[in-house]
C-alpha cells in the first residue's frame, strides 16, 4: 500500500498568476483522501490536479488564515448538500477550533434554512490537546507549535506535523512547518529528527513571519540536504540546489512512498 502526497500547490499566500497555487498538501492512502489546510483556491488546485472536493474525507487544519482555511466553506457545503457525501472529519488544535468557527467561518455557514449550524455540522470534529495526535490510516500525526505570528503580545497558535510513512522496509520521518517564521532554535530539534523536511520559504521581500531563504541558508548543511522548499514567491531567483537543498517544491509535485 502506497502513501502519496502532492503538494496541490506550492506557492505564497499572494501569488500573483495561475501558474501555480496556495500551499495546501493531499496525501493518500486506502482510498482516504486527508487535505492539509483548505485554502481559498483549493476547488481550483483540485480541479487542477485531478480531483474534486467531493474527494476529500479528511481535513487537517494548521492555522487560521485564508490561504489555510478561506476554502471551508466551499467544502463543508458540498459534502453536506452533496447526495451520498458523509461530513468530513477535521482534525484541528483544541486551541484553534473555537475561534476558527467564530471568528472566521460562522458569519458564511451559520445561518441555515430551518437550523443554527456550528462546525460540527458540517465536519467530524476532532480536537487536538496540547502535545496531542490524531491517527490517520495508521499514520501518527504529532502536531508541532510553529512561530508565525504575534497578535499584540500572545503567539497567534499555528501546528506544523510531524509524521512517519513507510517507503518498503524504511521508515521516513517527515516533518512539514506549515508557515513558521525562521526559528531555529525552537525548531531544530525536530530539524534533526526528521528525515525529510517540508519548509516554508519566502523569497522576495522579508516579511518577517515566513522563514526567508537568505536565513534558511544559514543551517547546517545536514539539516539543508533534507529540505525541500515551498510557499516561496514568483519570480524566484535563488539557486536551491546549489546552495545545499534539495530544491523548490512544483505545484503538484508528488512524493510516493510504498510499503
Amino acid at each position: 500500500m502506497t502513501t502519496k502526497i502532492t503538494f496541490l500547490g506550492s506557492a505564497s499566500a499572494f501569488y500573483d498568476d495561475f501558474d501555480n497555487y496556495q500551499s495546501n498538501i493531499l496525501i493518500e492512502k486506502n482510498d482516504r483522501k486527508l487535505l492539509l489546510d483548505c485554502g481559498t483556491d483549493i476547488r481550483f488546485s483540485l480541479r487542477d490536479a485531478g480531483f474534486k472536493m467531493t474527494d476529500i474525507t479528511d481535513l487537517y487544519i494548521s492555522h487560521a488564515h485564508a490561504d489555510h482555511i478561506g476554502g471551508m466553506e466551499c467544502l463543508g457545503f458540498i459534502k453536506k448538500f452533496t447526495p451520498g457525501q458523509e461530513k468530513p472529519n477535521l482534525f484541528v488544535s483544541s486551541m484553534i477550533a473555537k475561534d476558527l468557527w467564530d471568528k472566521s467561518l460562522a458569519g458564511g455557514m451559520e445561518s441555515m434554512q430551518g437550523d443554527v449550524a456550528d462546525l460540527s455540522t458540517y465536519f467530524n470534529v476532532k480536537k487536538i490537546r496540547p502535545n496531542g495526535s490524531f491517527v490517520w490510516e495508521g499514520i501518527t500525526f504529532e502536531l508541532v507549535q510553529v512561530i508565525h505570528i504575534m497578535n499584540g503580545y500572545v503567539f497567534v497558535p499555528s501546528f506544523g506535523l510531524m509524521f512517519t510513512v513507510s517507503n518498503g522496509d524504511t521508515p521516513v520521518k517527515i516533518f512539514w512547518t506549515s508557515d513558521t517564521q525562521h526559528a531555529p532554535n525552537q525548531i531544530m530539534d525536530f530539524y534533526k529528527q526528521a528525515d525529510l523536511i517540508f519548509q516554508d520559504c519566502e523569497t522576495s521581500f522579508k516579511s518577517g513571519v515566513h522563514a526567508h531563504y537568505d536565513d534558511l541558508k544559514t543551517l547546517p548543511a545536514d539539516i539543508k540536504d533534507k529540505m525541500w522548499l515551498y510557499h516561496y514567491n514568483k519570480g524566484k531567483s535563488q539557486s536551491p540546489m546549489d546552495d545545499g537543498f534539495l530544491g523548490f517544491i512544483d505545484c503538484r509535485q508528488e512524493f510516493i512512498f510504498g510499503e
